[in-house]
């Protein structure tokens, strides 16, 4: 049977004293949008964020990391160089300019999608990697399954509009999470703020994330925008050791972007902070072991537990332990035990692994006595209360 008891943690067990005022909703104005600190894996704000919406360039992200992994696999390298078709060269909106004599190299193509989020660069990475940008996106859409992105297609490589061009927001947090982890010698091109290729973009060689300019730690990633999908951004910021990502879309401008973007950065980090609430190996209950050469074991978390908490909230946390009983002997010292339930007022209850904090040995003879004759007590009690 599942065995649960009910805690109260007290703040000064828990570090600073300062936890749970209820906090006041954020209300933002984009019609869709996830914000998470990724540093401590918390969703602090999502309005629509499963709905699979139009992306416009954000979906760049996407053929981004195709190349990146085409890089980080060795098929590809920084100097290798792509032809330009002339199908490349035709695709209107942003532009790196190509013809089909240049022969850009991967880093240029790189840098092309980022800071002028060149649509014609999105496709010479797609036939130079594809031979087609059909096939691209075919492999776009078999890789997004792989990463969990279930809400997600894509019809081709640049975000043009196509009623078969769809990301949700958790979608595109989940992929820009994966560019910061795992291609970190290449995440670096996000903060670039511009970049004119062979000179041909004297007057639109800057980055169009508004985010860089402003002082307040962004360091990536893309903008979007088409008349369907509006407005959008994804961003990310590090401040105090926090690494926060933001998605949003279906804003009315260019300023209302910037606006709500700065607006719900400034709000994550002022509203919320880091509190390590319970020290690896503190105890935090205890659990009877049957058949054993010892009557309890102490349920300890195996490191600290550090979480995201509201700034300014004084209330306690609530816990729960539950484990399955009876724990039988013999049971190792860090062996996973029980699951402790954190909640936190306005933010995802949280769930943390406990372990034993000492061996327990199987019994001999007399414990095992000891423990049938619990079980009998155990059950005549039962019964005299059933009848009585």
């Amino acid at each position: 049977m599942l065995k649960q008891i009910r805690l109260l943690l007290a703040c000064a067990a828990l570090a600073a004293g300062m936890f749970p005022v209820a906090l006041a909703a954020y209300e933002t104005s984009a019609r869709a949008a996830i914000l998470v600190d990724i540093t401590t894996d918390t969703v602090l704000l999502e309005k629509n964020a499963d709905v699979p919406l139009p992306p416009a360039s954000m979906s760049k992200l996407m053929t981004l990391n195709m190349l990146f992994e085409a890089l980080q696999d060795g098929r590809v390298s920084l100097d290798t160089r792509f032809r330009v078709s002339t199908r490349a060269r035709n695709m209107g909106g942003s532009s790196m300019f190509l013809n089909e004599n240049d022969r850009p190299t991967v880093e240029e193509l790189i840098r092309g999608i980022i800071v002028l989020s060149g649509n014609d660069a999105c496709v010479v990475v797609a036939e130079g990697l594809a031979g087609s940008e059909e096939a691209f996106a075919r492999l776009m859409n078999e890789r997004a399954r792989d990463l969990g992105m279930t809400n997600s297609t894509f019809a081709n490589s640049s975000g043009w509009p196509d009623p078969n061009q769809r990301m949700s927001m958790r979608d595109l947090a989940i992929l820009t999470r994966r560019l910061i982890e795992e291609f970190p010698e290449y995440y670096g091109y996000f903060s670039e703020k511009e970049f004119a290729f062979d000179g041909r973009t004297p007057d639109n060689r800057f980055n169009r994330n508004p985010l860089l300019h402003l002082g307040i730690g962004a360091d990536g990633l893309k903008t979007g925008h088409t008349s369907e999908a509006g407005y959008g951004l994804v961003g990310s910021a590090v401040q105090g050791g926090r690494r926060i990502v933001l998605v949003i879309t279906g804003l009315q401008s260019e300023r209302e972007r910037a606006e709500e973007a700065e607006r719900m950065i400034n709000w994550a980090f002022r509203q919320f902070a880091r509190r390590t609430v319970l020290r690896g190996g503190t105890e935090v209950a205890r659990a009877r072991v049957w058949l054993g050469d010892q009557t309890e074991i102490g349920l300890v978390p195996a490191e600290d537990v550090t979480l995201l908490l509201p700034a300014l909230d004084r209330d306690r946390l609530n816990a729960e332990v539950i484990y399955r009983t009876p724990i039988k002997a013999p049971v190792r010292k860090g062996q996973e035990i029980a699951e402790m339930v954190i909640s936190r007022r306005d933010l995802p209850e949280v769930r943390v692994p406990l372990v034993a904090d000492r061996d327990v040995a199987r019994g001999g003879f007399l414990p095992r006595l000891r423990t049938a004759l619990d079980l009998l007590w155990t059950r005549y009690v039962q019964e005299a209360q059933g009848s009585g």
